[in-house]
């Protein structure tokens, strides 16, 4: 794979972040409440994990629908 479709794929997903982020909004701000909640140098690994691993399933499930 050549560099320069590395980063048109890396380009062409972070056009659609804010897309794919308006429509998981609950669940980033259900997880953006878990991390901040965690205290300033808290933070665990996996502290989360369960509320990262819904906003990674509602990206993904996003993703799909605005192909």
């Amino acid at each position: 794979m050549s560099n320069s479709n590395v980063w048109l794929t890396s380009r062409e997903r972070m056009r659609r972040f804010p897309e794919l982020l308006a429509v998981c909004a609950k669940e980033a701000a259900v997880y953006g409440k878990c991390v901040a909640s965690s205290g300033e140098y808290e933070l665990k690994k996996d502290a989360c994990g369960r509320e990262f691993q819904a906003l990674k399933r509602c990206f993904i499930e996003a993703a799909k629908k605005i192909k």
